[in-house]
């Protein structure tokens, strides 16, 4: 696939790597020459110097014969004009676009093909606060990812001593807990003076304590799964089974007032403070926000400050500044002083891995927060969610089963006889959801009453069936072209 990609900042890096390591065609647009040299120096791509909303920069860099173009450049009225000429003079056929303004949501007229042309707005901030509330609501989990439209979900959890499913067998799954429907797809385990090393799952795989294990299931089972490997019913080890409800932000620039903004809104009890380092800035957030959200002007590396807002009682410290290096000290030091659990946002990939997992509970890279939404228009065949993972090293795929018997390598056969990728393990399937393919509904067809979506976690004899919903994780990014010919359907199909 020929990309270009409008922006070598922090988010066009993050693009770049996703992307260059699946053997695309890639053209980098930038004013900054050196941040290109550096991208060219590290990555198989071309670097073009100039402005993405002169049309004869985007005919140098390929545009007549370019696939897809992803404007993330700082400014969103840059990327919104760069969108609407890739539409207007090279009729670009994906145009996705970076915006940070609401006025601009997805399915807006101002984005459409009579406005700005722009396929798919993605806004960082939005998947980020999107992202932590999922983290809120499942406070025992390091990752949470939705599929089918959150019908499913894909968590990861460190396992703790004690906890039902710790210290058994995979096999042993339906015994230990017979009432929640799970699969276990991934286990990640530490090993001293080493990284966490990928464990393949089978029947005779053991959890032990401290691995972080990565379970599919559906969305009203994730609470019972999370208590399943995270929670000692006998002695009260591992995190105390309560909600989140004191929350502390370090960091009150745009992720940090948005994510304010909406617990606010949330009316879920939510007692929210945010401390920021600047005077002006404090006011501007005091007259912004509800008058329930307390501002605070000071250091979040102060440990006076800190101990005098009784970081002791908080749920959750969220450090969510520009600086990777204040987001790291600030959440140890919080997690010291007694904060139940501690996020830190770092943009370094590096830095990321490091942290995660460590005193810091929870690493965060905001790029790879939304980086799945721009691999879902990536992906071939009909992939609906793409969540990269293990900081893009792995990746959750949802992906739709079409054809027949005749025309598919997966419709009509048994999950047993699936020619998928040895690792590649198959997770389960959403049956039953609405096909905007199928044809429109005949009078008679329409008075029967729809069948609501269903969850499966599929046994080795489960048929696949058209329209099923099939979530596959994959350990590491180069089996996912495997996976995706395996549910290619034939040309006979269309």
């Amino acid at each position: 696939m020929r990309v270009i990609i409008l922006g070598a900042g922090r988010v066009g890096e993050s693009v770049v790597d996703s992307l260059v390591s699946e053997k695309n065609d890639i053209t980098v647009i930038d004013t900054d020459a050196r941040r290109l040299r550096a991208l060219e120096e590290r990555y198989d791509l071309r670097g073009l110097v100039g402005s993405g909303v002169d049309p004869d920069v985007l005919e140098e860099a390929g545009a007549r014969d370019a696939d897809m173009l992803i404007a993330c450049a700082a400014l969103d009225e840059t990327n919104l004009v760069c969108c609407k000429i890739a539409h207007r003079r090279f009729n670009i056929p994906t145009r996705i676009a970076r915006v940070r303004s609401q006025a601009f949501r997805h399915g807006s007229d101002l984005v459409d093909k009579e406005g700005f042309a722009v396929d798919r707005v993605i806004c960082p901030e939005e998947s980020l606060t999107r992202y932590i509330f999922k983290l809120i609501e499942y406070p025992e989990a390091l990752q949470v990812r939705e599929f089918a439209g959150g019908l499913a979900c894909l968590v990861s959890v460190r396992a703790v001593a004690g906890a039902p499913l710790v210290a058994h067998n995979i096999a042993d799954l339906r015994e230990c807990v017979p009432d929640v429907p799970m699969r276990i797809v991934a286990i990640y385990r530490r090993f001293e003076d080493e990284p966490d090393r990928f464990i393949a799952c089978s029947g005779g795989t053991r959890v032990e304590p401290g691995d972080e294990v990565f379970v599919l299931a559906a969305r009203d089972d994730i609470p019972r799964v999370l208590s399943a490997l995270h929670h000692d019913e006998q002695r009260g080890q591992g995190r105390p089974k309560r909600r989140v409800q004191r929350i502390m932000i370090a960091g009150g620039g745009r992720v940090g007032e948005r994510l304010a903004q909406e617990l606010a809104a949330a009316n879920a009890g939510f007692h929210v403070k945010v401390i920021d380092h600047g005077a002006e800035r404090c006011i501007e957030l005091a007259s912004k926000l509800p008058h329930e959200v307390l501002v605070l002007h000071g250091d979040a590396t102060d440990e006076n400050l800190l101990e005098d807002e009784g970081i002791e009682t908080i749920d959750l410290f969220l450090a969510l500044t520009n600086d990777d290096e204040n987001n790291i000290m600030s959440s140890l030091l919080a997690k010291q002083m007694g904060a139940r659990r501690v996020l830190a946002l770092i943009n370094r990939r590096s830095y990321a891995e490091l942290m995660h997992g460590t005193q810091i509970d929870i690493a965060l890279s905001p790029a790879q927060t939304m980086i799945g939404e721009l691999l879902a228009h990536v992906r071939q065949g009909d992939v609906q969610a793409v969540h990269s993972l293990r900081r893009g090293v792995a990746e959750g795929l949802e992906i739709v089963a079409r054809g027949d018997r005749k025309t598919s390598r997966v419709v009509g056969r048994a999950v047993r006889d699936l020619k998928l990728p040895e690792q590649a393990h198959f997770g389960l399937i959403v049956r039953g959801l609405p096909d905007p393919l199928a044809l429109p509904a005949t009078d008679d067809a329409a008075a029967e009453p729809a069948v609501a979506p269903q969850v499966i976690i599929p046994s080795a004899d489960t048929v696949i069936e058209s329209n099923d919903h099939v979530v596959v994780f994959v350990p590491h990014k180069r089996l996912i072209r495997d996976v995706e010919k395996a549910f290619r359907v034939s040309a006979a199909f269309f």
